[in-house]
């Protein structure tokens, strides 16, 4: 069998291409140093063998450095170097498959779903017809009468296998005609063999004919099929939604100060865009001028606004909602958050696993070992009984009953079921290898700000009475500083009484200071706004109020605590999980927070000793989880076992890690191993459901014991039943406590606190 391009077909679809090849270049991005990557529709692609077919023939093209399919959304997604793009239309062509650009925000119909109810609908109807006839040959009929039954179902059974089987002959053809051989060979093969041995036989006046085998072998096929499509379908569905927050454009400020609309796509980084209250964002941008409310449902989960003012980061998706802004992208629309999570949703199907690499390999082999035990069949029967009509009948059943169905579909239902589950989750995972290592994850490491903590700092305590708190609120309220922040949040949380100051003034590095009368008040470091620069010692960041240079008020600030940090903990604690947390913070600061959790902590490590913490924790036998959000723990992320990262991550830590939540909660972590964990017996499940299957049904076929009718149903429920296992993956909710958050404790400044 060839794996290649044949070199003719390649290149006269190679002079037809030089269009594409230059829209190719244009609709490609930089991904490194001279590497672009290019996405490509593949409609026609089915099953693994279009996979292995379609990547062979990418990867095998001069300047092509990586190649990768994903089935589910009929996607290929080609690396390439060099200053024009190599011929990748004209590739895919060759092998059979049309190709063109793809564009994830495009709403295209789902034209092979139709197609597949509409065969469905077809065989089921001449199945069901044939079968009524084929009880009245059962019960007694006459030879006259059998004659005439088996001559209409015949007649029915034709056009339905030319309707309805048309999705498998031209698949088979397909693959035949290139040298080649896919799963659909042997369906085929099988269908087209059991018609016309029944032909034959209803010619012939034989007492014994298989249209009702024919046509129930592709209603039971096409019942898998289409339900696999349909699963499929959800998985891209929900990349669909994230596309259709996508916004389709915006009012882009010109040079010449005039405004101008542009198509998503033909915005860059640094461009001006007007952004309307009820728009989405359309790329990651920060705020240049203007106050408003966002709706950051989609990338935080938080159901309140966010209030955003000028230098606040917006991310791509984002719904703004009361007021116009005037915002500066950072970034192009193929580079954005919502595109980041889009690839992200759409990497989690097309993941070479483990489990799917060996399913695929057992896939492959499949057809031309039917194909063998189904001619030994036939030899061994024609020499044990000289029976040709009887071999023929028993190595028809062995070629339908042996289909690889159910093996096909053993890996790639349970992986697209979980994707879909964890997404509902607000977790978004990049591999679906990624999904059996969380499965295999033994040990937990948290980073602490930004992970266990919002990385946010909140009012505790300090020396504070209400019209101090009233002041520093007041002047807080002026600032972007997130000590600022805090005390603005906790005047309004304790409603102190609005407070006028003059001359207000921010002092780059110190703080702030305003009059009131002739009083000056400074908010800040201690030596910059006390007269004798001491203030009260506090084990953690604190800023003071002074009054003409005498302290006035003292506030102690504390990280808080992310929401869900306590249950995450007790969760995987209930599975036996170990925790640590590991951080580079000061480490007092990791000591309160692992006080306050129950859990060990090693702080003020480096990111090298992060990396050699995690490569220990694999010497002594464990399968570590990091979770992490910053910088400095892209590492570690990338060395350990498995990752994860919030949404809220940088960019490097997004992009090191196997999974992201959206959502707030750490919950997500427990959450999402559970359901890694249920995929992974759901696996192994389907296949020793279809190693099972095929160890007992394929004996008792090569005995002749079974039917070409009974092996087509058997088949069939074979599939079915594998794909049934997969729906049941998350039925049974994963326990979500409620999220707690740290609030400012009531009566915190009713009066002096220690």
């Amino acid at each position: 069998m060839s794996c290649c391009v044949p070199s003719a077909e390649l290149a006269l679809a190679m002079g037809e291409s030089n269009s594409a090849g230059n829209e190719l270049l244009l609709a490609s991005r930089v991904v490194g140093e001279n590497l672009r990557q290019s996405d490509l529709s593949v409609p026609a692609m089915h099953c693994g063998g279009c996979i292995q077919t379609i990547e062979r023939a990418l990867g095998g093209l001069p300047g092509v450095e990586h190649a990768r399919v994903n089935l589910s959304t009929r996607r290929a997604t080609i690396r390439w170097r060099g200053e024009a793009p190599p011929p990748v239309i004209a590739a895919l062509k060759a092998v059979g498959y049309e190709a063109h650009l793809y564009d994830f925000g495009a709403e295209e119909k789902d034209v092979v779903l139709r197609e597949l109810v509409w065969a469905l609908a077809v065989a089921g109807f001449a199945a069901s017809n044939i079968m009524m006839l084929s009880v009245g040959v059962w019960s007694g009929a006459d030879a006259a009468a059998r004659d005439a039954f088996h001559w209409i179902s015949a007649m029915i059974a034709l056009p339905a296998l030319v309707y309805s089987g048309r999705i498998f002959f031209r698949s088979a053809w397909m693959a035949l005609r290139r040298g080649r051989t896919n799963m659909d060979v042997p369906i085929s093969i099988g269908v087209l063999l059991a018609f016309g041995m029944s032909v034959y036989e209803t010619a012939h006046h034989g007492p014994h004919a298989y249209f009702d085998a024919a046509t129930s072998l592709l209603f039971f096929l096409l019942i898998g099929r289409t339900l696999d499509h349909m699963m499929r379908e959800r998985a891209r569905a929900a990349v669909k939604g994230l596309a259709r927050l996508a916004a389709r454009g915006a009012l882009v400020l010109q040079p010449d100060g005039t405004h101008r609309y542009l198509p998503v796509d033909e915005i860059r980084a640094g461009m001006t865009i007007l952004l309307a209250a009820g728009e989405r964002v359309p790329v990651d941008a920060h705020v240049a001028a203007g106050r408003s409310e966002l709706d950051c449902a989609l990338v935080s989960g938080e159901s309140v606004p966010r209030p955003v003012a000028e230098g606040s980061l917006l991310q791509a998706g984002m719904l703004n909602l009361s007021a116009p802004l005037t915002i500066v992208a950072t970034a192009a629309a193929v580079d954005s958050f919502l595109a980041e999570m889009t690839r992200m949703m759409e990497a989690a199907e097309a993941g070479r696993s483990t489990y799917r690499q060996i399913a695929d390999r057992a896939a492959r082999l499949y057809a031309p070992v039917i194909h063998l035990t189904a001619l030994l069949t036939f030899v061994g029967w024609m020499i044990a009984s000289g029976d040709a009509h009887r071999a023929v009948t028993i190595a028809i059943a062995v070629l339908i009953i042996t289909c690889p169905c159910a093996l096909g579909l053993a890996v790639p239902m349970v992986q697209v079921v979980a994707a879909r589950r964890l997404f509902e989750r607000g977790i978004m995972i990049k591999d679906g290898g990624a999904l059996e290592r969380l499965a295999e994850a033994d040990h937990v490491i948290f980073d602490k700000t930004g992970t266990l903590t919002r990385g946010t700092p909140q009012l505790v305590g300090g020396r504070i009475d209400r019209p101090a708190l009233a002041v520093a609120a007041a002047m807080g309220a002026h600032s972007r500083h997130p000590y600022s922040l805090a005390l603005a949040a906790a005047g309004r949380h304790d409603k102190a009484s609005p407070v006028a100051l003059a001359d207000l003034s921010e002092h780059f590095g110190s703080g702030l200071e305003g009059r009131i009368g002739d009083r000056l008040y400074r908010l800040g470091k201690p030596e910059w706004a006390l007269s004798d620069g001491a203030a009260p010692e506090w084990d953690g960041p604190s800023v003071v109020l002074s009054e003409n240079g005498r302290l006035l008020a003292c506030f102690h600030f504390q990280d808080e605590l992310r929401a869900g940090a306590r249950e995450a903990i007790g969760m995987l604690a209930s599975r036996n999980v170990p925790v640590e947390i590991l951080s580079g913070d000061r480490d007092e600061a990791v000591r309160r927070l692992a006080l306050t959790l129950g859990v060990p902590h090693v702080g003020e490590v480096s990111p090298r000793d992060k990396v050699a913490r995690v490569a220990s924790i694999a010497e002594s036998g464990r399968k570590a989880l990091m979770v992490g959000d910053g910088l400095n723990d892209a590492p570690a992320l990338a060395a350990a076992h498995v990752s994860m990262a919030p949404a809220s991550a940088a960019d490097v830590g997004r992009n090191a890690a196997d999974f992201v939540f959206l959502r707030d909660s750490l919950t997500a972590v427990p959450q999402a191993i559970d359901i890694a964990r249920e995929a992974a017996r759901l696996v192994r499940q389907n296949l020793l459901l279809a190693a099972g299957y095929n160890a007992i049904a394929v004996p008792v076929a090569i005995l002749g014991q079974v039917t070409p009718l009974l092996a087509a149903i058997a088949m069939s429920l074979s599939s079915i039943i594998v794909v049934g296992n997969a729906l049941r993956l998350g039925v049974r909710a994963t326990g979500v406590p409620k999220d707690t958050q740290i609030d400012l404790r009531p009566g915190l400044v009713a009066g002096r606190t220690g």
